[in-house]
């Protein structure tokens, strides 16, 4: 019975959010996302482009990395992040995966000691400091300070229609699964939850709670690398 419940629970359609607060919620994420990704932008360019710089002279390839990723409603946009990877990293992952290294559950993929990653992109990573591009992406509103991560076209293809619900919102840089401690070892399946959790329960208190929380992980806690 308690199975047939969460059953029933799971697949309860979406409850449709519309009226005056919800409209003043979406006008104040999107003007947050403006002002401080903008903000952000201007203070830390010099950053951005001495990183740039370091990761070019490491292997002498484009230090950015642009890849097509599905946003709200399923459109494909160009999201931007500083290439922690070797150049060939697409053709590695399919034989990674032939190999039966994947350690997330498919679609997603993930290796702990992922051997396409380089010695600046591992620092690049610990720091979150390849992330600094997608300031841009949320400037110009492709994607939020918080919000699911964005998937790519070939993990899309294989969403059930629960998983679809994912792509209701602008993709983030910040979600409600990143701020767990135990963010590493949690399955696509629990990825998902958090993600639809955080479409339902949608207000700026919580926002604000995953941006402060999100911004203490990444400077002072090291439990999810």
């Amino acid at each position: 019975m308690n199975e047939r419940s969460g059953e029933n629970k799971q697949d309860k359609p979406p409850r449709k959010k519309s009226g005056f607060r919800w409209f003043c919620y979406r006008f104040t994420k999107r003007t947050f996302d403006i002002v401080s990704s903008g903000l952000a932008l201007i203070l830390f360019s010099w950053l951005i482009l001495l990183i740039l710089l370091i990761k070019w002279l490491e292997d002498r390839h484009s230090p950015v990395y642009v890849s097509d990723r599905v946003g709200k409603d399923g459109k494909i946009f160009k999201f931007h992040k500083i290439r922690t990877m070797c150049p060939n990293a697409e053709e590695m992952k399919q034989k990674l995966i032939e190999m039966g290294l994947n350690e997330a559950d498919p679609p997603a993929f993930k290796m702990k000691n992922d051997p396409r990653i380089t010695k600046v992109g591992k620092f690049l990573r610990k720091t979150s400091l390849d992330e600094l591009p997608q300031l841009w992406d949320i400037f110009r509103g492709k994607m939020s300070v918080v919000g699911p991560r964005p998937p790519i076209p070939s993990e899309v293809a294989q969403y059930t229609e629960e998983q679809l619900r994912r792509l209701d919102v602008k993709g983030g840089l910040l979600c409600l699964w990143q701020i767990q401690k135990n963010r590493n070892s949690l399955s696509f399946n629990e990825w998902v939850r958090l993600d639809l959790e955080y479409i339902e329960r949608q207000s700026v208190w919580l926002d604000l709670k995953i941006i402060f929380k999100g911004f203490f992980m990444v400077v002072f806690d090291r439990s999810g690398e």
